[in-house]
């Protein structure tokens, strides 16, 4: 009796209200990729009409995803999220599976690409030597990590600040896009793509757009943690993927409004190009403060959700056995949340050695991200049929027409990350057969 008021006392508690979920996702989701992906989906797209639609239509094929995630999360709440779905459908060893690629892999990766892109922006403003964006990245992963450590209550403090400071930054950029009046001068200067140099490939665009609102899954790793209750995840899916979508059009809008399509489809910095338009060289250092920002709201709620998974596979497996260890004083794991941190600057060390940091960590993440994306909207079908007695507080609608778009979305997705990526995707694949090794240490 002891051991089971001990074991439930060093286990995750439900003490994170719907906002506190809301914030987390949506500081994940919209992060620095906004500045970067609107112009390749520009390019893709050609006119203004088709450009707008496949952002509303990546919202809804996100919604679509959540409504499944929705099914999931509040059928079988739990820490673990995604690895504890994939556990309950294919068994212990596929989700040991997942809980490697995630560690070594999918999440660390993301922490590192995402640190990197404030190395970058951080290095325009201060250089630091030859490898000051890897430095700036190293120092970010260091301190959040640290921040998560301190507690749950703290970090979801923190990431609070940082979305706040992040949506007047983005406030700034809609306001300034549709309020202020672009210099001709600066618009004159600005490149245009001519003829053939735009081509309608919606595929190609959808790409782009749905990478930009990837994260929102993460709810999976918070459910269990929820004040309100599991069933309540459906809410704060739903409320999250519309806030985004929202804003994302928002921005969009302001980008068009002053750049014009063809100017968007040749620039390398849509938000640059806009500020500097707008309010000049002061409006491009506000851009890249605003940029940092984005980066480090997603990199604090990566870093929160990460730590969550590391934290099932200890809880699961022995050989792990050191990151199931959760400390009720601060509600966090703190073993868990240490070897993310180290697993992520390793990477952003192997960046460095690349020379291009951000590059080589989308091409090492993204075909064993969408893999595992398509064995989750697999495991609906699964689990419908293997466990079909058990409550389900909600049930995603239209079954099961609605979990098959979501799959598909997923399956053309893992055939674009391997078609489009460089070797770096070579190396994530090897990563994730390397830990099948591991299936004969696994009890």
């Amino acid at each position: 009796m002891k051991a089971e008021r001990a074991a439930d006392k060093n286990s995750p508690k439900p003490i994170l209200r719907m906002v506190d979920a809301i914030v987390i996702i949506v500081g994940i989701v919209v992060g620095a990729g906004i500045f970067r992906t609107p112009s390749l989906v520009a390019a893709n797209t050609g006119t203004w009409e088709l450009f707008l639609s496949v952002w509303l239509l990546g919202g809804l094929v996100s919604l679509i995803g959540a409504l499944c995630y929705a099914e999931l999360t509040t059928t079988f709440p739990n820490t673990g999220g995604d690895y504890h779905f994939l556990m309950q459908a294919f068994g212990k060893r596929f989700a040991f599976l997942f809980a490697w690629a995630r560690a070594s892999v999918i999440q660390t990766g993301s922490i590192a690409l995402l640190a990197y892109i404030i190395g970058d922006y951080s290095s325009q403003l201060y250089s630091l030597g030859a490898y000051s964006p890897a430095i700036y990245a190293a120092l970010v992963v260091a301190v959040l990590t640290i921040v998560n450590i301190v507690g749950v209550k703290f970090g979801t403090g923190v990431q609070k600040i940082l979305l706040a400071i992040q949506f007047i930054g983005l406030l700034l950029v809609v306001i300034t896009g549709f309020f202020f009046d672009p210099s001709a001068t600066t618009l004159t200067t600005l490149p245009t793509v001519g003829g053939d140099a735009t081509t309608t490939a919606v595929g190609l665009a959808m790409v782009f757009v749905l990478l930009t609102f990837g994260g929102w899954n993460e709810a999976g790793y918070i459910s269990a943690e929820l004040r309100a209750g599991s069933r309540k995840m459906v809410n704060v899916l739903v409320m999250s993927i519309l806030i985004i979508t929202a804003i994302y059009l928002l921005i969009n809008a302001a980008f068009l409004h002053v750049l014009g399509i063809e100017r968007m489809a040749a620039s390398e910095a849509v938000g640059v190009d806009l500020m500097r338009a707008t309010m000049g060289e002061t409006g491009v250092i506000l851009i890249g403060v605003l940029v940092v920002m984005a980066a480090l709201t997603s990199v604090n709620a990566t870093i929160f959700t990460g730590a969550r998974t590391n934290y099932a596979l200890g809880r699961d497996f022995k050989l792990f056995a050191s990151l199931g260890k959760w400390n009720a004083k601060i509600s966090a794991p703190v073993n868990a949340l240490i070897v993310q941190g180290v697993i992520a600057l390793a990477l952003i060390g192997l960046g460095a050695l690349t020379r291009d940091g951000f590059q080589s960590m989308v091409d090492f993440t993204a075909p064993v991200f969408w893999f595992f994306f398509l064995a989750i909207g697999v495991s609906l079908f699964v689990l419908r049929k293997k466990k079909p007695h058990i409550p389900r507080p909600f049930k995603v609608p239209f079954y099961p027409f609605t979990p098959l778009i979501f799959c598909g979305s997923c399956s053309y997705l893992l055939y674009s990350s391997l078609t489009y990526t460089g070797i770096g995707a070579l190396v994530g694949v090897a990563v994730l057969l390397l830990g099948t090794l591991f299936f004969f240490f696994v009890r």
